[in-house]
């Protein structure tokens, strides 16, 4: 719910106060305008860069809008002829930031995991193609109401929690914004509601648009809603003007324009948004749920069923999902509303018994008896319901994040009152099962895993709670299974439920939203009669509560234990009070379960705890009576205990416990369970199991026990015959396929809990059990005819299980990825195994010993997800198909050859689609007639005749989302599906208006379906294994037919939600494909052995050169065969004409050098018009922001006498490109930072620093004989020319300093033989310059017409070189005569299948390819013999910025941080099709996620290691063996702000603008520790000084820039406190002497005094207010010394030039101002935008000195003297002085620069040394506590120099 204050609409701009400049930001051209249609000012944005011109509330990222309302409200007009973009940045439940985007500049809608963009297509029926999202000159206002609760919940599975930002970007007029929970109807008036009665919210009077009298709202203004209430595909786009549709909600988006129609259905299933109008007209009954929960009448149905036309997307109502539960029981008062498949996706509801309950004493309506009996009569097929639940194989329920241990979740059972059923959990199903008999009965209406379960004493109530949040009680009436009463539980979670024996007093407990404890009671006396329950209290509690009873002797008393106590409860008076226990010694104890003596007369408690106490408690008077403990007891021979005994000593943990009248039953964790006579004398009986007890429950006979494990078993102990029953069995993880056996009812399943178990479908007994520790199972396949199955394990593993031996017959390891699919052939031939790297293995199992007989490698797609539908046999063990080898394409192959018979590209099947299907899962269809079906991503199954591949029928809108699982019975008579957790039962014989019954039970996604051996059941697993009863009499077919098979119906029958194709339809194929395919994961068929035989394998391999059929037709002219084309390359335009090159000659252009740089007079003409760039794009080398640059004079020592060598440094040039560089073979590893090149040794961490640079680095190149490093500087604003340095590798010494042209080098490049080095300039010219390396002469320069982003050298041919830039690729001709070397150039541009802007990388692959990555991710592939391109395909969704290939692999990088790695093997063999390539042959093997754009990279020549650096500043070690990526080089993201050091010097704290807090080791300088705070910027850091404590109770202070300071613990890397003394942002912070009070300063000049202890803010010091606090020193001194009192002596510098001096003394209150220095401020800044800080240290080799810079008009550091009130010396300086550090070793001094120098002062002798090193102003310096190192900091780049001659 929306907080108080928002309800019931807020206005955004109002309450925001838009037109203050403090609380948003407008940039650009904005204005406020009147609008003569809305008669108001509004806002307009306009621009022709929609990034530069725009409104953003709030005005910072770090601040919140922090609006909870569901709707948004947006009211707006697109301005002609631009485009305009929103953007909402959204907060998650789990506090993840989302970002929203509605443009009209996107034309097709893209997701990540952090954004949605959503394209808005301003009117419908444009006629330009290429202006399809402009708006018209006659756009109309527009009310946008964005649901952003389904918005998040539908697209990416998340739960909205508030609105952070909103930006409005140009070109668009805004009038506002509204938040609200309310979902308003901007057409109709609150008078015209009332007047009609209409269910809809009118809008409000401030909201709403005016109509003219007269006149129609929808004429003049266009409401889009945002998911729509029903997304019914293209059906709803093309609405006709008149009245609302029936089946959905989305009737205010239809339009009554005929234009759209042809739009809509191009547009097919991709998300758009399109404004519409639509007439209000007459309301209809169905066509409106009202927003809130209102009275519905109770009516339970067994299923609920729909038309395919009436499937769609999210449900737009405005109920919550509490709402959607109670509507299981209950249905909206008309005789036209159904429930859809697309509401079941929000919360599913569950499945009802098959016949309407009524509750007693209660009748229906007449209208609601006809409603029940009508409701489902449309499109639906008999029998209904078809299914009924039968049984159910599982246990256990839902494990609340409250319960500290695991064991406890709910695996709890009762007994019924006469001892012979017992009542359980199983998930979302509360099973009743009778232990004689074994027969199941359900309660069956929750939607989620139930959390609690209560049983009244005379057996006539049960209640029961549900995990989701907020809790949903049900009570049921348990004689009838009805279910009596719905309602919301005010506690958020409800953890335990407990009834008094009369039933008349409901308890239970659970935590709040915060974590509290509450208790709750409910009146349920009248439940029973018809009434309600009634709350009758709610109480908070502090008390940790594990377990909750109500006495059954008194329902007014109650009694509760926990962690730490023991509390004994009363309702009196409609309140509950609770008083504890006096435990005296056990007080401390955690006490697991309770349970009250069964004796009329007894008042005795029974109590349980973890460390095996059972304390026996007096609960008339309050007292402990005795205290046992049970404690194992070791026999002399082994450690398996003897006899339990109760004395002292280490305890087993008691979990549960329960109380006959003589006896006591005791479940402990070490899975024992034990029945005590009431004196715990001696053990009557024990039972061993499998696992920890859960809980236990004695029979009110007392001759049973009741136990439950944490691993899933259900059993009871029988006292007088003293054996032990399983009753159930079952998985504890996710069930993830099954398999049934054809000649016996056996289901063999596999689980995430790596065990096997196979199943009597007949008692629901398990039968076997198998466990695989190391590898997890995930297919499973029985033989048909012997007695053994098959596994596939996650380890690439295929194992023979024998039934009969219960071993392992044999293992084969022909895969190298988890194995994904297993099928065996009917006949009991062949057995068929796939796995996730793409191989297909072929087994011979007729024999008992199955044995390999073929593996195809790269034929199965490798991104599908696994599926227990990944590979099919047909009935007649003829055919096996699979999806693969991309996930585009279904393949059907030869079961016995393995020979490709028929490959169909599913996306190719729908021509009129503008986004690419693929395929999820395949089935086939009874052998008469031969069809496949096969699930596609768009939510169809697709219906293909296995022989020609054509389509035959299509169901749309099977299930809001993929159906990974399908299966056909074997009739042909219904097909099941499920997705989600919902299952469908369909009419597959109908052909028209195909109708459905859906099913809701499992409380987690359906992972497979199947019908039983004998088809008379169904299957179902997923959180459970359910077995489903079909009721459809059997109908018996002739002999090898099936009914209603043969043919097609008429394309008049076809319904809407089924297509029928024809072989006349158009362009059903020959036409090519628009758009370049994307990258499948699999190569073309090729058949192999596999990498090594398994040991005693005896497989025979057979090695086929043959492809496959390739483009050869194999059905009709209808059919749709994919294309082999991957792209249509045009002929190249030539740059020059025909005449200026040789005939024959693929060089065109011949270009003499040009020394100066002038272009050539025959320059290439511009390339054509290209889309425009990605939006996420980086340029080539971003040269970080700097205050000032270096300065041009230091006094540099001489190498022998510096005090300062650089030793370390820490961070890596994130915004540089191609510079790191790593040679395997010799070692040599160097990165740059800054300006520095850093080599390091990998093994040891030593570095070299290779210093001369006078701006940052901005790229690198190595030799390829290892001996020379070329590194290049970019650009800066005082370089006139770029600087390349060339430096010897062994020695490091500078070898030649070149200058270049252009301020900045973007690239560089050796040639193969190191003879020539190329360079290629950004800025400026844009020069391509080729040097000599004997003589560093430049012997070429040409100067390109526009940026080029890359060059390569040919490494086949040290003559060629290549270039990739705007719309072309340049192809360069080295010839050289002499001393005269001259370029002939050849250009060609991008063909426009490609779809890319420009090409932003390249790199050479085998003789003669060339690899180029473009900025929309792709990657085309060009032969350079030819000049072509020959292949293309996406290899990522953003720009591609690193292509590094070696032999058949190749390695892309792109700005999504995405690293992937190729296999390209097959591009020679594609080079020769040419045009006729597909990019199916390319599939990708591996990929990783870095945390940045990928901006370098260098691999092995394997390409199996490498490291790759990101934009973020870290280079990364990949394994691509492995899969991993580990941390080399990591530094803080943003700007450096303070380092603090451990007293004892072995660590050092850095905190950054980034929000982190970074613990480094000082010998190593490796990250230990960090924290981070998101969304904040750490300013300032304190490390507690040595006599705060112990050292491991060493803490770190660290300053928010929101005002928060937080206190972290070093040894338990915690957050031990978190206070917030200041509104401002903290810009100084500081330890007291003894470390117990933390001084703290903000930006507005206020010192705040906290206690460390406490948290508290002592008191707040304002004299300094005004300027920012620049600097907070503490230190201690003697009492009296200086003539005040205090032993703490601490100072305050501000910006303002002022220094405050105090005397305290904390723990007495006394704080004394001792001196105050002010000074006047600089008359001149040398860099206007950095001010100079006010810097203050007291001196630490005299105590009496305070050593001040910044201070006054004159660069210079001051040294004042405390006891005699004046300046006793002073240091001139060169520059104001950024930073200051004193060292307690040594009379130094260090002083940072902002023009990027450092100086040393030796304060003795008065000599000084100036240090180059940084690339940005010195802001930090800080000496360690010893003075043996000096850290400096500048921007996000650290430097570590050690000081000598300390």
């Amino acid at each position: 719910m929306a907080r108080a204050w928002q309800h019931p609409f807020l206005s955004v701009f109002r309450h925001f106060k838009v037109d203050e400049w403090k609380r948003s930001a407008k940039e650009g051209d904005v204005a406020t305008v009147m609008d003569k249609t809305l008669k108001c000012t509004v806002y307009r944005v306009r621009g022709s860069v929609s990034a530069s011109n725009y409104i953003q509330l709030p005005r910072t990222g770090t601040q919140s809008l922090g609006l909870t309302g569901r709707y948004l409200y947006v009211l707006f007009r697109p301005l002609p002829p631009r485009h305009f973009v929103i953007h909402l940045d959204v907060f998650t439940e789990d506090s993840q930031v989302i970002r929203v985007s509605f443009s009209s500049l996107f034309k097709e809608f893209k997701s990540t995991a952090t954004w949605l963009q959503f394209p808005f297509i301003c009117e419908a029926g444009t006629p330009r193609k290429d202006a399809a999202g402009v708006p018209p000159t006659g756009a109309r206002w527009t009310c946008l109401q964005l649901d952003l609760h389904d918005l998040l919940l539908v697209y990416l599975n998340r739960r909205y929690g508030h609105l952070k930002s909103i930006r409005l970007c140009a070109s668009l007029l805004v009038r506002n914004l509204y938040t609200s929970d309310l979902c308003f109807d901007p057409a109709v008036t609150a008078p015209e509601a009332r007047r009609a009665k209409l269910p809809v919210t009118p809008m409000p009077r401030e909201m709403a648009f005016p109509v003219p009298k007269g006149q129609s709202w929808h004429d003049r203004y266009v409401h889009i809603r945002f998911p729509s209430d029903s997304s019914k595909g293209v059906s709803t786009l093309g609405q006709k003007n008149g009245s609302l549709p029936e089946a959905g909600l989305s009737a205010l988006c239809s339009t009554g324009s005929a234009a759209l129609s042809s739009t809509a259905a191009f547009l097919g299933h991709v998300p758009r948004l399109l404004p519409h109008s639509a007439p209000f007209n007459k309301p209809t009954q169905s066509c409106r749920v009202p927003s809130a929960p209102r009275p519905l009448p109770e009516i339970s149905m067994s299923c609920e069923r729909l038309e395919v036309s009436s499937v769609g997307g999210p449900s737009g109502r405005g109920q919550e999902p509490s709402a959607w539960a109670e509507a299981t029981d209950k249905c909206v008062n008309s005789t036209n509303v159904h429930v859809s498949a697309h509401e079941l996706a929000v919360v599913p509801v569950a499945p009802e018994d098959v016949a309407p309950h009524e509750p007693p004493c209660r009748e229906q309506s007449g209208q609601q008896a006809a409603l029940g009996k009508n409701r489902f009569q449309q499109r639906s097929f008999l029998p209904d319901p078809i299914l009924r639940l039968k049984g159910v194989i599982g246990f256990g329920g839902h494990s609340t994040r409250w319960v500290r241990r695991p064991m406890r979740l709910l695996a709890c059972a009762l007994w019924t009152k006469d001892g012979a059923a017992v009542v359980y959990p199983c998930h979302a199903v509360i099973v009743m099962l009778h232990v004689d008999t074994r027969q199941q009965r359900f309660f069956l209406g929750h939607t989620d895993k139930v959390s609690a379960l209560a049983l009244d004493g005379s057996n006539s109530l049960l209640a029961s709670a549900q995990a989701r949040a907020p809790s949903m009680l049900r009570l049921w009436d348990f004689q009838t299974g009805a279910c009596l009463s719905l309602f919301r539980s005010p506690v958020h979670v409800v953890c335990s439920l407990s009834f008094s024996d009369s039933g008349a007093l409901l308890c239970g407990t659970g935590k709040d939203r915060h974590g509290r404890t509450v208790v709750v009671a409910w009146d349920t006396a009248q439940v029973g009669r018809g009434g309600e329950a009634v709350l009758l209290t709610k109480v908070h509690t502090d008390a940790d509560i594990q377990a909750f009873k109500v006495a059954f002797f008194d329902e007014t008393r109650m009694a509760s234990c926990g962690r730490g106590g023991v509390r004994l409860w009363r309702l009196r008076r409609g309140g509950l009070r609770s008083c504890a226990v006096d435990l005296g010694e056990h007080h401390a104890l955690e006490f697991t379960d309770l349970a009250f003596g069964q004796d009329l007369d007894s008042c005795t408690l029974y109590v349980c705890g973890r460390s095996g106490h059972i304390l026996e408690i007096d609960h008339q008077h309050m007292a402990v009576r005795r205290a046992r403990r049970l404690l194992p007891t070791q026999t002399p021979s082994g450690p398996l205990p003897k006899r339990q005994t109760f004395s002292s000593g280490p305890g087993i943990a008691i979990s549960s416990l329960s109380v006959s009248q003589v006896t006591c039953a005791v479940g402990s964790e070490d899975g024992y369970l034990r029945l005590w006579p009431l004196d715990f004398s001696s053990v009557l009986l024990e039972a061993e199991h499998e696992g920890p007890i859960s809980s236990v429950c004695v029979s009110p006979d007392g001759l049973r026990v009741l136990s439950t494990t944490s691993s899933g078993h259900l059993g009871f102990l029988d006292v007088p015959s003293r054996e032990y029953s399983v009753l159930m069995r079952s998985h504890t993880a996710l069930v993830l396929a099954l398999a049934t056996k054809c000649r016996q009812e056996h289901l063999a399943t596999v689980s995430q809990d790596h065990t096997v178990r196979v199943w009597d479908l007949v008692t629901l007994q398990q039968l076997y059990d198998f466990t695989s520790p190391k590898e997890a199972p995930r297919a499973v396949a029985f033989h048909p005819t012997q007695p053994t199955f098959f596994c596939g394990f996650s380890g690439g593993a295929v194992c023979s299980f024998s039934l009969e031996a219960t071993e392992v017959l044999v293992e084969h390891r022909c895969h190298r990825g988890a194995v994904t699919g297993l099928a065996t052939s009917p006949d009991g031939s062949f057995l068929f195994s796939s796995c996730s790297r793409g191989s297909l293995a072929q087994y011979d199992c007729a024999a008992t010993q199955c044995r390999v007989l073929r593996v195809a490698a790269n034929v199965v797609c490798q991104d599908a997800h696994m599926s227990p539908n990944a590979l099919v046999v047909s009935g007649d063990s003829r055919l096996l198909a699979f999806v693969g080898p991309s996930k585009y394409t279904v393949t059907i192959m030869d079961t016995a050859s393995l020979d490709e018979l028929l490959r169909v590209d599913i996306s190719a099947l729908d021509g009129t689609s503008s986004r690419l299907d693929s395929a999820v899962a395949v089935c086939f269809g009874p052998a008469p007639p031969g069809h496949l079906l096969v699930s596609t991503s768009s939510n169809t199954v697709v219906v293909l005749d296995t022989t020609s591949g054509r389509m035959v029928r299509e169901l749309s809108g099977v299930h809001p989302t993929a159906c990974p699982s399908l299966a056909l019975s074997r009739d042909g008579r219904f097909l099941l599906t499920a997705a989600d957790r919902a299952i469908k039962v369909w009419d597959y014989l109908m052909q028209a208006n195909l109708g459905c019954q859906v099913y809701i039970g499992h409380s987690e996604p359906v992972q497979a379906v199947a019908f039983s051996p004998n088809q008379q059941q169904l299957l179902s697993v997923g959180d459970a294994i359910f077995l489903w009863d079909i009721l459809a009499p059997n109908e018996r077919l002739p002999p090898g037919s099936v009914r209603g098979s043969p043919g097609a119906p008429p394309a008049c029958e076809a319904g809407p939600g089924m297509r029928q194709l024809e072989d006349t339809v158009s362009g059903a194929d020959g036409l090519p494909r628009w758009q370049v395919p994307v990258p499948s994961q699999a190569s073309p068929p090729r058949l192999g052995p596999c990498a090594g035989l398994p040991e005693g394998g005896d497989g025979a391999f057979s090695v086929s050169d043959d492809e496959g059929p390739s483009e050869e037709s194999h059905g009709p002219k209808g059919l749709r065969q994919a294309s082999g084309s991957a792209l249509l390359v045009k002929e190249a335009d030539r740059v020059v004409d025909a005449a200026c090159g040789a005939a024959g000659d693929s060089w065109g252009l011949s270009m003499p050098p040009h020394p100066c740089g002038q272009p050539s007079a025959q320059s290439p003409r511009r390339a054509r018009a290209q889309p425009a760039a990605h939006p996420d794009s980086c340029e080539p080398f971003m040269s970080q922001g700097k205050a000032s640059s270096l300065a041009k004079s230091v006094s540099s020592p001489p190498a022998s006498s510096e005090r300062l060598h650089l030793k370390a440094v820490v961070g890596y040039s994130g915004n540089g490109r191609a510079n790191v560089v790593w040679r395997p073979d010799t070692g040599f590893f160097a990165y740059t930072c800054g300006r520095l090149v850093v080599v390091e040794d990998l093994h040891s961490g030593a570095q070299q620093h290779w210093l001369g640079h006078p701006e940052e680095i901005s790229t690198l190149a190595l030799s390829h004989d290892a001996q020379v490093l070329a590194s290049a500087s970019g650009h800066s604003s005082t370089a006139s020319c770029g600087q390349i340095r060339l430096w010897e590798v062994p020695g490091g010494s500078c070898r030649q300093l070149i200058s270049h042209r252009d301020p900045t080098v973007r690239a560089l490049a050796f040639s193969p033989d190191d003879r020539l080095l190329i360079t290629l300039g950004y800025d400026g010219d844009c020069t391509l310059a080729l040097w000599s390396m004997s003589t560093y002469e430049l012997l070429s320069s040409t100067r390109l017409p526009e940026p080029v982003h890359g060059v390569a050298f040919n490494p086949w041919h040290a003559g060629e070189l290549a270039c990739v830039g705007q719309g072309a690729i340049t192809l360069w001709l080295l010839q050289q005569r002499g001393a005269d070397v001259s370029l002939q150039v050849h250009r060609e541009r991008i063909p426009e299948e490609v779809r890319a802007g420009k090409l932003t990388s390249l790199c050479y692959g085998a003789m003669p390819l060339l690899y180029c990555g473009s900025d929309t991710g792709q990657v085309c592939v060009w032969d350079t013999r030819a000049c072509r391109c020959f292949l293309a395909w996406e290899a990522d969704n953003s720009e591609i910025g690193v292509l590094l290939c070696s032999g058949v692999r190749l390695v892309s990088g792109s700005d999504s941080g995405r690293l992937r790695l190729w296999a390209v093997e097959a591009m020679l063999e594609l080079r020769r099709k040419g045009s006729g390539a597909r990019s199916s042959s390319v599939f990708m093997e591996r990929e990783l996620t870095l945390d940045g754009a990928i901006v370098s990279a260098v691999f092995h020549d394997s390409m199996d290691m490498g490291v790759a650096g990101s934009v973020a500043g870290t280079l990364w070690y990949i394994n691509w063996a492995e899969g991993t990526s580990t941390h080399l080089i990591s530094g803080h993201r943003s700007k450096v702000n303070e380092v603090a050091f451990s007293p004892s010097e072995s660590h050092c704290a850095t905190c950054s603008d980034d929000g982190s807090v970074r613990v480094w080791s000082l010998a190593s300088m490796e990250l230990v520790i960090q924290f981070q705070v998101l969304n904040q910027s750490c300013l300032c850091l304190a490390w507690s000084p040595p006599s705060c404590g112990r050292p491991e109770q060493q803490q770190v202070a660290a300053g928010y820039s929101d005002g928060t300071l937080r206190v972290f613990s070093i040894s338990r890397t915690a957050m031990e406190l978190k206070m917030r003394p200041h509104l401002a942002a903290l810009t100084a912070i500081a330890f007291s002497a003894d470390g117990q009070t933390i001084l703290s300063g903000d930006k507005d000049g206020l010192v705040a005094v906290s206690r460390l202890c406490t948290g508290m803010t002592l008191r707040v010091l304002s004299d300094q207010r005004g300027a920012p606090i620049s600097t907070i020193q503490s230190t201690s001194k003697e009492d009296g010394d200086f003539g005040v009192e205090g032993t703490d002596l601490w100072l305050a510098a501000s910006g303002d030039q002022r220094v405050s001096i105090w005397a305290s003394d904390w723990p007495q209150g006394h704080c004394e101002l001792m001196d105050w220095l002010s000074f006047p401020a600089p008359a001149l800044m040398e860099a206007p935008g950095c001010p100079v800080p006010s810097l203050a240290a007291f001196c630490p080799w005299d105590g009496a000195l305070l050593v001040c810079a910044g201070l006054g008009v004159h660069r210079e550091v001051i040294f004042y003297s405390l006891r005699h009130k004046q300046v006793v010396e002073k240091i001139p300086l060169p520059f104001f002085a950024v930073s200051l550090s004193l060292s307690p070793g040594a009379r130094l001094m260090a002083i940072g620069f902002a023009e990027c120098v450092l100086r040393l002062v030796d304060c003795t002798s008065g000599a000084v040394q100036d240090f180059a090193g940084h690339n940005d102003s010195v802001r930090l310096c800080r000496f360690t506590p010893a003075g043996r190192l000096l850290f400096t900091a500048a921007h996000r780049e650290i430097l570590v120099w050690e000081v000598t001659g300390c």
